[in-house]
């Protein structure tokens, strides 16, 4: 079975029954978090954000329609839209312009989706270095005590994440 196939009959499991919707946000939640942070910049504001994309998601999914997009390509879509509501609502609170990024675009949601699907495919070391660098934003040092690894170790590992990364995301095959 295709991983487009496996997720369209989760998705369809999930619109039938919403206790089902946990795989889905299971599978999703550390991109969705690690996009959402990335663009609000606070820890705190970005866990709310990413929970409300979720409860929007699972109110929402019997609206889904499948059409071939990776399932994260529509929750990125949703947190985008809530990260622009974000931001335009602190603006009327503070009274200055709009701050923050620009919503962003459906090429930049889904080159967004497909990284996400190329950290999956990484060596474990490499994952779970970035995982833990990108995602859970921790220090060198932070990672390398847990890891049991040297600080160069582990920036060796980052290195090479991020080099395998950019070489598919630029390669044919991308």
């Amino acid at each position: 079975m295709t991983p487009g196939a496996d997720e369209e009959m989760r998705i369809a499991a999930a619109q039938r029954d919403p206790s089902r919707f946990s795989d889905l946000y299971e599978e999703n939640f550390f991109r969705v978090y690690a996009y959402v942070s990335r663009r609000v910049g606070d820890r705190h504001q970005a866990e709310d954000l990413t929970s409300d994309v979720f409860r929007e998601a699972l109110a929402d999914i019997g609206k889904f329609e499948w059409r071939g997009a990776p399932f994260l390509a529509w929750l990125l879509r949703i947190a985008s839209r809530l990260i622009a509501n974000h931001y335009q609502r602190s603006g009327r609170e503070t009274g200055s312009p709009l701050a923050g990024p620009e919503p962003s675009s459906t090429d930049e949601i889904e080159r967004s989706a497909m990284l996400f699907q190329l950290v999956e495919r990484l060596p474990e070391a490499q994952f779970r270095v970035i995982q833990m660098r990108f995602v859970e934003q921790k220090s060198i040092r932070e990672i390398a005590a847990e890891l049991g690894r040297s600080e160069g170790a582990v920036k060796q590992l980052q290195l090479r994440a991020i080099e395998n990364l950019r070489a598919q995301m630029e390669g044919p095959d991308a």
